[in-house]
């Protein structure tokens, strides 16, 4: 066993402990060891950890530099172990920091998206039961994916139709209450699933077929993989979903749809915008203001109000 083998679970344990949760990047780091490993190499070098971040093919040049970010924080600590390490520069692998533009649903298409959610097939029939929920929970709350992910059930208040979003995206916690109907499929989904899988290994809401918390890599790809059937997505080859929607998208299509229903009813959008900033948990109403810039019906209905209002609240 390698120094580098050894001192793996060390680094989890470590970042775990200072409040990171470490999922993603624990299995990633496991599959880094595992190169090494095949490669022979007792210690961490630049271009084994570039040779291996660029691995993945018909993925974003973002997706390379994460793996390779994954590696470099690693092999910092790792540095003060063992001399030999190499601590790969910075922008060896820089991202492109533009954003992605969203992909706003139409009702047809999360209609299409929830019939083949449907299709899934399990053992059970949770499987197919939790995806058409996670898709319907999405669309009608605009939490983000992992959010959602993360729910327990002691976070789903039913009786009072709240949801506790805990400890997310920039370490901040809020509460989101949710309509009559979400509350109904929720309950629904949670009387099924108890039905279907009486043995459920996580406190978690929504869960996988062997009872387990779902993953949001799971939950990713399989999204992936329902876009393609719908033709949401062109796959890009054997075991590729290519590019297209994401289950992020459900989020920006919620906020979207708020806002065009602000502007079309004639509300006072700048007023209202820091609501819709609490609600999605952003830490800056500029961060909710992108959105109208990403999409151009937006931008259009926000012109369009300028031109009436003379340059009024909306430019605040």
């Amino acid at each position: 066993m390698t120094v580098v083998r050894d001192a793996l679970p060390q680094y989890v344990a470590l970042r775990r402990a200072l409040g990171t949760k470490l999922q993603e990047p624990a299995r990633t780091l496991e599959q880094f060891v595992e190169f090494l490993e095949r490669e022979g190499s007792e210690f961490v070098t630049s271009e084994l950890a570039l040779r291996w971040a660029v691995q993945p093919q018909g993925v974003q040049p973002a997706t390379w530099a994460r793996r390779l970010g994954m590696v470099r924080r690693f092999a910092a600590w790792l540095s003060t172990i063992d001399t030999r390490t190499e601590v790969p520069p910075h922008r060896l692998l820089a991202p492109r920091r533009k954003r992605n533009k969203p992909h706003i649903f139409t009702e047809p298409e999360i209609g299409q998206l929830m019939a083949e959610a449907t299709r899934l097939g399990s053992r059970t029939g949770l499987r197919a039961l939790t995806y058409t929920t996670l898709i319907g929970l999405l669309t009608a709350t605009g939490l983000r994916p992992g959010e959602a992910l993360a729910l327990d059930e002691s976070d789903v208040d039913l009786e009072s139709g709240i949801l506790a979003v805990r400890q997310t995206k920039f370490g901040k916690s809020r509460f989101v209450p949710i309509s009559e109907s979400t509350r109904d499929a929720l309950q629904k989904y949670a009387k099924q699933r108890d039905a279907l899988c009486r043995r459920l290994r996580t406190s978690a809401f929504l869960v996988s077929e062997r009872g387990d918390r779902l993953q949001g890599c799971t939950a990713r790809r399989t999204f992936a993989r329902i876009s393609c059937v719908v033709g949401l997505r062109a796959a890009a080859g054997k075991h590729r979903s290519g590019r297209g929607p994401r289950l992020q998208d459900f989020r920006h299509c919620f906020a979207t749809r708020k806002l065009i229903e602000w502007y079309q009813a004639g509300v006072d959008v700048a007023r209202e915008m820091p609501k819709l900033t609490t609600y999605l948990g952003h830490v800056d109403v500029a961060h909710t203001y992108w959105y109208l810039e990403a999409v151009p019906e937006l931008l259009q209905l926000a012109t369009d109000r300028l031109s009436r209002t003379g340059g009024g609240s909306e430019g605040r």
